[in-house]
């Protein structure tokens, strides 16, 4: 799927205002080191990295930049390695990120449903967006 961003621009980004908000508290130091081991290597050291910066987010699910970030990396994985796991494992992050949407998420909701309807295609399932065209006729009008 062509996205109209950069999934690893976005991941560093959302990773970088996680640690200026302190959303993970003392797990801030063990975060980045796994966030560094994730993005500056391949195969099984990543993919260990991953699996705990994932253990980190299920412990912090109200981290809303950490959980954006999680949602970046996991389509990155799932770039990399195109299997059931990984396209299971972002709609199930994308679904929690956006359960808790704020007005303020404009742009971030846009990539992280442009992701989920990637998530969604890996899976083999095409699903009508309800809660996006809501959303989007809303805008237009202002409001409900």
């Amino acid at each position: 799927m062509d996205l109209p961003f950069d999934p690893a621009i976005a991941a560093h980004n959302a990773f970088q205002l996680a640690q200026r908000r302190k959303e993970l508290g003392a797990d801030g130091a063990s975060a980045a080191e796994w966030e560094a081991a994730f993005s500056a290597s391949a195969g099984a050291e990543a993919t260990q990295a991953y699996r705990r910066l994932l253990t980190l987010g299920d412990r912090y699910p109200t981290a809303r930049a950490f959980q954006e970030f999680l949602i970046y990396s996991t389509w990155q994985q799932a770039a990399e390695d195109p299997i059931a796991e990984h396209f299971q494992q972002g709609l199930k992050l994308c679904d929690r990120f956006l359960a808790r949407m704020e007005p303020s998420d404009a742009r971030n909701l846009t990539q992280v449903r442009a992701l989920r309807v990637s998530f969604l295609n890996g899976l083999g399932i095409q699903e009508h967006d309800e809660i996006a065209e809501e959303h989007d006729r809303d805008a237009f009008k202002g409001g409900d």
